[in-house]
């Protein structure tokens, strides 16, 4: 009788802790487990031979256990507990790596027909099958910056100029992607930080079986140069090249794309922006296509080449600008509204080349505004050459298709080894870059002087530092100096000098999942 009663005691006490371990996502104290098993063992009898095994001192305490808490040792190897989807884990197995915020580590629930998780990529939900995929994600950057000018630059506005401090967010996106058997896609992500744009991609996308090509359709950003291709969460530095003012970015349209082992074309036909009124801008046919001829696991060597051609409604204006590399601050170099445009023309050149952790790429853009009614054309120009070194870590890695959309071909972010992250123990990735970059948005053709475009000049040069603690947590840190002709609408210089030189320093939180 007493032993029955000691022996059903004992495992009530194992069904407990098994309850506990699942109740926990298995994420339970160790030493709640172990209270609990070793209440067990000392209300069962212990053989004399376990008696013998029984550890004096608990596993790495160095102090004698008490005499009315004894452990159990066993001598095979403990059987390893199932997890929350019934599935039997091996107990030596390496433990999960830390989820989206460090030291949080990922959870797995149980769904009817379905699994739940919670990790670095954010919420996910797939039926055991994967037919059906569902995430939701989003990215959080705030920036600070301080800047200043010589000479000072005054302001009767109160829109900033360069020369005032200040944090903001950059971006607050919300992101929703959706996978029905591998093929067809859904994606919606929405910018908080953004007033006047706050829809950035919103597509469908559909991937045909066993071929290589992808279609897409809705609003995402045209096939037009690797600087704005690639995502603001892999940048180099906390903003793109001042060349970047002369990129169509986002629009509302269709492409159609295609790849191979080291090529891809992509092509498609845009209307306007789907924050504004679609048809506000007519419309665009743009394309790109890259080659890479050494592609290999250290080592990359890409070229690419886009074009650009917009047809302009009869009333149509256009207008390019550009910020200081620092969005804190107001442009000074901005060409204001041109009318009387008939179309833009753009052409785009790009190359990289990357060796182990070292990276130099550089891009070159043209842009001409055709004029109507008898107004001349009017041109302007760009670019941008930088270098990277990954000091601790390897090269970025590289992309040739896209999941959906336009952006293929492009370089993804800098990879944290498990022992690398800073939940892990490690010091994280350090990277260092440095940029030269050129923007010309004055017309200096032989034209009528009165229609020329004095959208001004400017070059930059920027030194940054980006620390990678964790695989989806980054702080930057930039300097960027400036040599600037401003805009003939810029009347607040001090001096009739019109030539400034700028300096900011800007740093960046980066939190993305």
């Amino acid at each position: 009788m007493l032993l029955g009663f000691l022996f059903s005691e004992r495992m009530k006490a194992e069904r407990a802790s098994l309850l506990i371990h699942r109740l926990t996502g298995g994420v339970a104290s160790s030493a709640l487990v172990a209270a609990v098993m070793a209440t067990a063992a000392s209300l069962a009898p212990m053989s004399e031979a376990a008696a013998q095994t029984a550890p004096a001192v608990a596993a790495g305490s160095g102090h004698r256990l008490p005499h009315h808490v004894p452990l159990r040792r066993e001598t095979h190897p403990p059987r390893a507990p199932e997890s929350s989807q019934g599935q039997v884990t091996n107990a030596n197995a390496t433990a999960p790596t830390a989820g989206v915020f460090p030291f949080i580590p990922p959870y797995f629930a149980k769904l009817p027909g379905a699994g739940l998780s919670v990790d670095t990529k954010g919420i996910g939900y797939a039926t055991d099958d994967k037919a059906m995929q569902f995430r939701i994600g989003g990215r959080y950057q705030e920036d600070f910056s301080s800047a200043s000018t010589s000479p000072r630059l005054r302001s009767t506005r109160t829109t900033p100029l360069v020369g005032a401090d200040g944090i903001d967010s950059r971006r607050a996106f919300v992101e929703a992607y959706l996978t029905l058997n591998n093929g067809l896609s859904a994606v919606f992500q929405y910018d908080f930080a953004n007033a006047t744009q706050p829809i950035q991609d919103g597509v469908l996308s559909y991937h045909a079986p066993n071929t290589n090509v992808i279609y897409t359709i809705g609003n995402f950003k045209e096939p037009f140069s690797l600087n704005q291709l690639i995502s603001d969460n892999n940048t180099t530095f906390t903003e793109r090249s001042l060349m970047d003012g002369l990129a169509p970015a986002r629009n509302f349209g269709g492409a159609i794309a295609t790849y191979g082992d080291q090529w891809t074309a992509t092509g498609g036909v845009y209307a306007g922006n789907a924050n504004n009124t679609l048809t506000d801008n007519g419309f665009s046919g743009t394309a790109r296509v890259t080659y890479a001829p050494i592609l290999e696991k250290t080592q990359l060597l890409h070229f690419g080449i886009a074009g650009s051609y917009r047809s302009l409604d009869q009333a149509a204006t256009a207008s390019f600008n550009s910020r200081p590399e620092d969005f804190l601050e107001r442009a000074l170099v901005n060409t204001g509204t041109l009318t009387h445009a008939d179309s833009i023309e753009r052409i785009n050149g790009e190359a990289i080349y990357q060796f182990a952790n070292m990276r130099v790429q550089g891009e070159y853009t043209y842009v001409n505004v055709s004029g109507q009614s008898g107004t001349s054309d009017r041109s302007f120009q760009g670019g941008y050459v930088e270098g990277a070194w990954v000091v601790n870590g390897a090269g970025r890695p590289y992309r040739v298709a896209a999941p959906y959309g336009s952006e293929m071909a492009v370089l993804q972010g800098v990879q944290v080894e498990d022992f690398q992250r800073v939940s892990n123990g490690g010091f994280g990735v350090f990277e260092l870059g440095v940029r030269y970059s050129a923007l010309d948005l004055n017309d200096r053709g032989p034209r009528v002087l009165a229609q020329r475009a004095n959208g001004g000049s400017e070059q930059d040069l920027t030194a940054g530092l980006n620390w990678y603690p964790d695989r989806n947590i980054r702080m930057m840190a930039d300097y960027v100096h400036g040599w600037v002709s401003p805009a003939a609408s810029i009347t607040e210089v001090a001096t009739p000098r019109r030539e400034v030189e700028s300096d900011a320093f800007v740093g960046r939180m980066q939190l993305f999942w």
